[in-house]
């Protein structure tokens, strides 16, 4: 989690600077003229004129680029330019710098209008590759829908730059920007908790002579890291007369502050910004870490920049602009603070969090857990009732496949139907079994016959009258009586065989 979070606000670093810069008029601005006695400091050689201007910091947002894009052709308006002399940073916030956009030339709306559809396309190829990776190519993606979350542009217009756009993309880069510092320390806080909490959670696991030695070296450690030279106030004379000396070489007694913004005003545009007051604190910082050693954490001093760069911010920037001008800065260098400022108190005297706070983060880890348990123990039992549905649904399928294969024998056992008896002229059915059948049933159900004597003939004739309408009844072929001489005897003999 250190090195998470150690990443995290080290990537940061470049997010809190440069952004004012590329929304107010100091852009346009060429660093204010200075007055040094040249036999005693020596100043850099001024920069040839082709020299290409120093490029604009990334603020660490993911839409930098189509920030500083706008800004950039904003610039060119002269109009805009003007009215950016003129404005200050609440008004900006305010949105009413964004109404100047109705006034600018063509030329600058046209490339606006270009940039923004510009912009709308690589989110939708963002929105496009994310979906890839999930693995829903299939999916019909709403784009629309995907770009509200969005703020800095206006999404249900895609194809040009308007007012609105430009008050949402200074409001969108002010607020992201302005809560940066807070979430930062918030950050920082959950860090030094979470490092604390597992410190206590490793000794609980050691034995009574490995868990005192621990300690000890615990507290070692900690006293090798308070001791180190003494810190001065942040943005104090002392301070900066330091970082003239041993940053810039030169003579402390010929300490200029006029003479020392210009040096450490890095882009010349007569402002300090966040970053450039940043690297003033790293002589002071280099005082109490070390990466090299156990005892130094070097996400602490990350914590211990930010913090320095506050405190002088809060002191110096009268008008909240995040940035210090020239005036701003000579006029803190006259206060009683700047020359005989109060000591400076680093982290280890200033713990980042309560015992309460300790204990509310304590039991939201447990409270975390416990949840975590419920949600193990939720997706067991699932998993053990699928299991219980898949045995079922696989004994389902074999007593399906057993009662298919039980359909496909009693198919193959099937009796085929009775062949036909071939007689020379004609095909007859071959009836005779069916007939006897027929006629041994019809004795059983009858009763004994009372006969008398009636005439051969006549009697065969009715017999087999009787017959026919029976077979007739059962559906059965009938016996043909208009067989050729010879046949039709023969059939009369079948049926008189007792």
């Amino acid at each position: 989690m250190r090195s998470r979070i150690h990443n995290k606000m080290c990537l940061s670093r470049a997010l809190l600077t440069g952004w004012v810069l590329l929304l107010v008029q100091v852009l346009c601005l060429e660093a204010v003229p200075i007055s040094m006695d040249k036999t005693k400091v020596h100043v850099p050689e001024k920069r040839e004129p082709e020299e290409p201007p120093a490029a604009s910091v990334d603020t660490g947002l993911h839409y930098d680029r189509y920030l500083r894009e706008v800004i950039d052709f904003l610039e060119k308006d002269q109009h805009f330019r003007e009215k950016l002399h003129n404005t200050d940073m609440e008004d900006i916030k305010q949105g009413k710098l964004a109404k100047e956009l109705d006034f600018v030339s063509h030329h600058v709306r046209t490339k606006l209008d270009e940039l923004k559809r510009q912009e709308v396309n690589r989110l939708r190829t963002l929105i496009k590759a994310k979906q890839d990776l999930e693995g829903g190519n299939d999916i019909a993606v709403d784009h629309q829908a995907l770009l509200k979350q969005f703020e800095y542009l206006n999404h249900n217009n895609p194809h040009t730059f308007e007012v609105d756009d430009l008050d949402r993309l200074i409001k969108s880069a002010t607020n992201d920007l302005e809560n940066f510092d807070k979430d930062r320390h918030e950050e920082f806080k959950q860090y030094e908790m979470t490092k604390d909490h597992d410190r206590r959670e490793h000794l609980k696991t050691l034995d009574d002579d490995e868990r005192k030695k621990e300690e000890e070296h615990y507290d070692e450690l900690k006293k090798k890291h308070a001791d180190h030279p003494k810190v001065n106030h942040p943005g104090s004379q002392n301070q900066l007369k330091e970082v003239w000396e041993e940053a810039d070489g030169l003579d402390p007694e010929d300490f200029d502050p006029k003479t020392f913004f210009n040096l450490h005003d890095s882009n010349g545009d007569g402002y300090f910004d966040e970053q450039e007051l940043e690297a003033l604190f790293t002589k002071e910082l280099e005082k109490i870490y070390d990466p090299t050693n156990e005892e130094d954490d070097m996400v602490e001093m990350e914590e211990e920049r930010l913090r320095m760069r506050e405190h002088v911010m809060n002191e110096v920037d009268s008008n909240n602009d995040r940035l210090v001008s020239l005036d701003e800065f000579l006029v803190a260098t006259k206060k009683k603070e700047f020359l005989e400022p109060d000591s400076w108190e680093t982290l280890e005297q200033n713990q980042a969090y309560t015992d309460e706070e300790m204990r509310e983060f304590e039991d939201h880890l447990v409270q975390q857990e416990q949840d975590l348990s419920e949600k193990s123990f939720d997706l067991q039992k699932q998993r053990d009732d699928l299991e219980k549905q898949q045995e079922q649904l696989n004994a389902q399928k074999i007593e399906l496949q057993q009662a298919v294969e039980h359909m496909e024998r009693l198919k193959s056992q099937k009796i085929e139907p009775p062949p036909e008896v071939h007689v020379e002229g004609n095909a007859i059915p071959e009836v005779q079994a069916v007939d006897n059948q027929l006629h041994h049933e019809q004795e059983a159900q009858q009763p004994e016959p009372h006969f008398e004597p009636q005439d051969p003939q006549n009697t065969l004739q009715e017999h087999h009258e009787q017959q026919h309408q029976n077979l007739a009844q059962q559906g059965l072929p009938q016996v043909r009586h208009d067989l050729p001489p010879g046949h039709q005897e023969a059939a009369q003999g079948l049926h008189n065989v007792p």
